[in-house]
């Protein structure tokens, strides 16, 4: 099954490739300084009905030496069927690509990571034809940030630090060092690394700490669209207010918030949606759907979330 913090997991990579770079150099590997890469296609399916599909592909070019791709697989437990999945993926790639092909599998528990590490040997029981070795990034060799200054250096590694020890031994003292990093960067790369630590951290017991650390980090003053816009829906609310009432006006700036945020967030919803937001007096419902909207993809689970 499919979790958040599966896909935050490998996706970081994809969206901040600079990570490679320090991650690959805890892992014994040292990549040149300067990459250009490429996210591919990870469907590497032949035949249909059968699905097979790699978490994350990339195509690096180096400054120095050849090109090569990066498998990238996020494994939240140990898995029989495994060896032979990895090993078809990186047969797959080299052929379709006639490049050299990697793996790096990313866990968020050291049980997990130790297997992972291998070597993995295919074959007859008295002739093994494969043997592989996959890279491995985890909570055994990727170190707990709980340093501001040090997380606020790389906050790519300081994120992903978080994102491999959520299972393990991660410390309210590592997100507080991480959302005091994150309140000095951009904007715009804050509100990304807040949301994705958000997902990696969901169905863990810290995910309601790093909550109450992103709140605190987004209002007030933090000059973030998401500040922004629950500032401008309030400021709307309250001038509603003078005209229809106390109780009507905080609801109108909430419904503006959340229409703002929305917007923002590129998250699509159609004209039923829209009406039952505006046609919603209760606070509460409101500011839960404002929470939720902060994080979720569609407007179906901003309105119903699934319960359990």
């Amino acid at each position: 099954m499919v979790t958040s913090h599966h896909e935050a997991s490998h996706r970081i990579f994809q969206d901040r490739p600079e990570l490679l770079g320090p991650v690959f150099r805890m892992l014994g590997v040292p990549l040149p300084p300067k990459l250009a890469v490429d996210v591919l296609n990870s469907d590497v399916t032949e035949m249909r009905p059968v699905e097979r599909r790699i978490d994350s592909v990339l195509h690096i070019t180096p400054s120095e030496g050849k090109p090569f791709l990066l498998a990238i697989e996020a494994q939240g437990r140990k898995s029989a069927e495994k060896a032979a999945s990895w090993t078809y993926y990186l047969g797959y790639l080299t052929a379709k690509y006639q490049c050299p092909a990697n793996l790096l599998v990313v866990c968020a528990d050291a049980p997990t990571a130790h297997w992972a590490e291998g070597p993995f040997e295919l074959g007859g029981a008295n002739w093994p034809s494969l043997t592989l070795r996959p890279l491995v990034a985890g909570p055994h060799n990727i170190p707990l940030i709980t340093d501001p200054a040090e997380a606020a250096d790389d906050i790519a590694l300081a994120v992903f630090s978080v994102l491999t020890h959520a299972g393990h031994k991660l410390t309210h003292e590592t997100l507080r060092a991480l959302g005091a990093a994150l309140r000095k960067a951009d904007p715009r790369s804050s509100e990304y690394f807040f949301d994705i630590v958000n997902m990696g951290l969901a169905g863990t017991s810290h995910r309601a700490l790093w909550e109450d650390i992103m709140r605190a980090s987004y209002f007030p003053g933090s000059g973030t669209l998401l500040e922004r816009t629950f500032l401008e829906g309030e400021a709307e609310g309250q001038a509603k207010g003078k005209a229809e009432g106390k109780a009507e006006g905080m609801a109108e700036g909430r419904i503006s918030a959340l229409l703002r945020l929305l917007a923002a967030r590129g998250i699509p919803f159609a004209e039923a949606a829209e009406a039952r937001i505006r046609a919603c007096t209760d606070t509460d419902t409101l500011d839960a759907w404002f929470d939720r909207a902060l994080t979720v993809r569609t407007i179906a689970e901003v309105l119903d979330p699934p319960v359990g």
